[in-house]
């Protein structure tokens, strides 16, 4: 059954890489358990504690890090050496700095993304995956939030006319490079107030219904610079990504157990995205939410990814895989 008690750590790192970023890492749970790697969101979200009760906390070594950039993560904010390749070179150094040989990988939104794509490069070091909100990263999928005429602009236009305020007075340039004129000015109050409204505006659609905690979330400095300036980074460079690539790249881990939660309501990542990649997956299982949107603290996705998280281990437990 979920539970919602805080689940508190065992261990915290910093781990440096050779370029001199510092990654923070977290475990919690048992730390002779599933080791589970669970990828943020964003990307630029960094983890939260709540991460940590997605998993039952007796049955699973739940590992949480915050991608470059972001969170714990140094240097703040930055786009130098960022990319998806980076991060899946920390994953894997993670990987082999906590001595595990197999783990199961789990991300939601972007971290879906990023889970997926570590499976796809590293298909021997995984036992299976949890993904949530899934988002394929494909041109459609940025230009469905972000651009006019995208089917978020058209369900949430009044919001969508407060994000695209800030680029009012820049005619003529894409959303997203005048935005990131904006993300990447040398004035901070400029940088900041564009962070906020590009922050604000997915925070705004990330649920069923509307959560002022989460907005108001949205609009603090220290959370909504990182995830605007990284996430503007990454659309940019189509995630840094080959032309579908996640879908190409299938083949390599449809032996691996597979469990897709997605609400039926994802304003943020639409269903068509989960839709279509467990049309791709047969072996997949998937489980859509009919009460809730985006956002994985939405108490039937929450739920739903715990009880996934179960029947995993069961799985896994019974196939001998992991004792």
């Amino acid at each position: 059954m979920y539970r919602t008690e805080p689940v508190e750590c065992f261990q915290t790192l910093m781990l440096v890489r050779p370029d001199q970023q510092q990654i923070y890492v977290e475990q919690s749970g048992n730390p002779a358990g599933i080791p589970v790697l669970m990828c943020h969101g964003g990307p630029g979200g960094g983890s939260s504690p709540f991460q940590r009760t997605l998993f039952d906390p007796k049955r699973y070594r739940i590992i949480l890090f915050d991608q470059r950039g972001c969170g714990h993560s140094t240097p703040f904010a930055s786009l130098a050496n960022n990319t998806t390749a980076d991060l899946l070179g920390d994953m894997e150094a993670i990987r082999q700095h906590l001595g595990i040989q197999q783990w199961v990988v789990a991300g939601g939104s972007w971290g879906s993304t990023l889970a997926l794509a570590y499976a796809e490069q590293f298909p021997e070091h995984c036992l299976g995956l949890i993904l949530r909100g899934i988002f394929l990263a494909r041109p459609e999928d940025i230009d469905w939030l972000y651009r006019p005429g995208g089917g978020a602009s058209q369900l949430f236009p009044d919001y969508f006319a407060d994000f695209l305020a800030p680029v009012a007075l820049m005619p003529g340039l894409d959303v997203l490079v005048a935005y990131q004129q904006l993300l990447q000015h040398t004035d901070e109050q400029i940088k900041t107030e564009a962070a906020k409204a590009w922050s604000l505006w997915e925070a705004r659609v990330a649920t069923l219904l509307p959560n002022p905690l989460m907005r108001q979330g949205a609009i603090e400095a220290e959370s909504a610079v990182p995830l605007a300036r990284i996430e503007n980074h990454y659309f940019l460079h189509h995630c840094f990504l080959a032309p579908n690539q996640l879908l190409r790249d299938l083949p390599k881990v449809l032996h691996l157990p597979c469990y897709i939660v997605h609400g039926r309501y994802d304003i943020v990542c639409k269903m068509e995205n989960a839709w279509t990649l467990a049309q791709h997956w047969p072996g997949s299982v998937l489980k859509i939410v009919h009460d809730a949107g985006h956002s994985a603290s939405e108490s039937g996705i929450s739920r739903s990814l715990y009880e996934v998280s179960v029947l995993l281990a069961d799985r896994l437990s019974s196939a001998g895989t992991h004792s």
